[in-house]
């Protein structure tokens, strides 16, 4: 299938597309072989958050009890939960429900959030209830007041790797970490805090929607790759930081821990960063989309460290095991330098602003740059119906309170036990020996194949490979004869030869295969080039012509 297909074809294709067709090849591979069909391709975890789920359907019995309560029809109809009084009556209730999964979770829920808030309990407890029953638009549009302020805390958790920045940060709830780049790049462009030609630079390797995105005709940015190669343990280089002096870079994007290559910046890249941005770039737009953070010991963002310059993306769905839920969260200090540079726009361009968010406020120049965001999202003539739905406002409530519950970070510990575990069991299918990094994730692994055959298979070998074989033909082989779907790195600017692996959604005994896979791969890779070598011996000597005898 391979020599049938013209892989030159598949290179303008996002990875995300080509798995579509490596699909086919891997199930078919299954179908004839008998064998089992290994799809790491994509990052879905196989796990899921349970605590929380529980409690969120058993909270959702009681709300079916509060509505009833207000009104019972016999056609099943019932009224809007009431707030007076409804945190004694969840207690009463959850009394008589003890032994039911989720009980004990809410009982201690509610005491500590108030504990911890402050909050005034029948009202905490009424938007979870009036929410959970969906009977109300979004208000605020941006995010629910209880809402807001758990996940603030959970994100500090996340974000901060334990030391907070001042102030505090406004967040606005969206469909998941997808949703959160669709509105921040049109609102960007609409605030006209980057216009088509400006220049990002973005970190690279990185997600593939990020490449993609800024060359959609919508944008037209210029793009400089601020590389992090395998050879530096994928950190910035200092020469490639410096790239950000250039003061025609607007903005810097990057993924955090990387995706595909599951690192973290290190303490140090982090602070080379910082000093910079603080000393000579203190204009600099920086966007973070940390979704892997809680896969690394004491992750420290961008954010946490610029959080003046810094537009903060996260998204619950590895963690919790949500995908399926479309929870994330925009976060924005509330001291920017968005809100500046949109003050200091030219006149004629605030006019336009002006006429564009006019129908929200009578005073649209006090619009803050994130509640532009969220108006942007429903293309502003109907912000008024803007918002997460209000039953995943709940869900992202309870799956933060959940962790920040959990002082001994059990569960944390749990997940990160699982991606280990796998990604050790593939290195050893490889029959690499590789040292614990701190800040790789396990989420992700990056098969730089180039990097691995070079010690594996000889330089001579790989020289061939580069020579006669197109890059994709390493991902296609796999599917093809192994049934091993994984992404092709080239997409995510990673070497061309290297490949993706999710160490998050496959059974744990199959990672070893996969790495044994690769390694079968690799095996054909010289076989082939070994043949050529003879064949080219035999062809030379055949063309010597015999010495005449004298």
């Amino acid at each position: 299938m391979t020599e049938v297909l013209n892989l030159k074809n598949f290179e303008s294709l996002s990875p995300f597309e080509i798995k579509d067709e490596l699909i086919k090849l891997a199930k078919e591979t299954s179908r004839r072989t008998q064998s089992a069909f290994l799809n790491a391709g994509r990052g879905n975890p196989n796990w899921v958050a349970t605590t929380p789920r529980e409690a969120f359907f058993l909270l959702g019995q009681f709300a079916m009890r509060e509505s009833q309560r207000v009104m019972s029809h016999p056609a099943g109809l019932g009224g809007m939960p009431q707030a007076a009084g409804i945190a004694g009556r969840l207690d009463a209730w959850l009394e008589r429900q003890a032994d039911q999964p989720g009980a004990a979770f809410l009982a201690a829920m509610v005491p500590y959030a108030v504990r911890t808030f402050g909050f005034d309990q029948d009202a905490f407890v009424h938007e979870l209830v009036d929410s959970i029953v969906g009977d109300n638009y979004p208000v605020p549009d941006r995010m629910l007041v209880h809402n807001e302020r758990i996940v603030h805390e959970y994100l500090m958790w996340a974000m901060c790797g334990g030391r907070k920045p001042e102030g505090r940060f406004d967040l606005y709830a969206v469909e998941g970490g997808t949703a959160a780049m669709c509105y921040l790049f049109k609102s960007l462009k609409a605030n006209r805090l980057l216009r088509p030609g400006d220049t990002i630079a973005l970190g690279t390797p990185i997600f593939t929607p990020y490449l993609e995105m800024t060359h959609l005709e919508d944008y037209a940015l210029d793009v400089v790759h601020i590389k992090a190669p395998q050879e530096n343990k994928f950190q910035y280089t200092d020469e490639e930081i410096d790239k950000l002096l250039d003061p025609k870079v607007k903005a810097f994007f990057v993924v955090n821990p990387g995706n595909p290559t599951g690192m973290a910046m290190s303490p140090e890249t982090i602070a080379k960063i910082t000093k910079l941005v603080k000393s000579k770039r203190p204009d600099l737009m920086i966007l973070t989309d940390d979704v892997y953070g809680t896969f690394v010991h004491d992750f420290r963002s961008l954010m946490a460290e610029l959080p003046h310059n810094t537009i903060g993306v996260y998204s619950f769905s590895k963690y919790f095991g949500c995908t399926g839920w479309r929870l994330g969260t925009i976060a924005i200090h509330e001291d920017n330098i968005f809100d500046r540079m949109i003050a200091a726009l030219p006149a004629d361009v605030m006019a336009d602003l002006d006429k564009r968010y006019g129908p929200l406020t009578l005073e649209p120049r006090k619009l803050k740059f994130i509640d532009r965001i969220v108006a942007d999202s429903r293309d502003i003539a109907l912000n008024h119906t803007a918002g997460l739905s209000l039953p995943q406002q709940v869900m992202m409530s309870l799956f933060s309170l959940a962790e920040l519950m959990d002082d001994k970070k059990a569960y944390q510990d749990a997940c990160m036990e699982i991606v280990n575990r796998r990604v050790w069991s593939m290195i050893e299918g490889l029959g690499l020996q590789l040292t614990p990094n701190p800040n790789f994730d396990a989420y992700y692994g990056l098969i730089d194949f180039e990097f691995w055959a070079r010690k594996n298979i000889g330089e001579e070998a790989v020289e061939y490979l580069k020579r006669n074989v197109h890059p994709l033909d390493l991902a296609f082989r796999l599917a093809e004869v192994h049934g091993i779907v994984l992404l092709n790195g080239g997409g995510f600017e990673a070497p061309n030869w290297s490949l993706r692996v999710s160490l998050a959604n496959l059974p744990d005994e199959v990672y070893a295969d996969i790495g044994r896979g690769v390694r079968a791969v690799a095996r054909g890779y010289r076989d082939a080039h070994e043949a050529a070598r003879r064949a080219a011996g035999a062809e030379a000597t055949q063309q010597v012509e015999p010495v005449p005898a004298e």
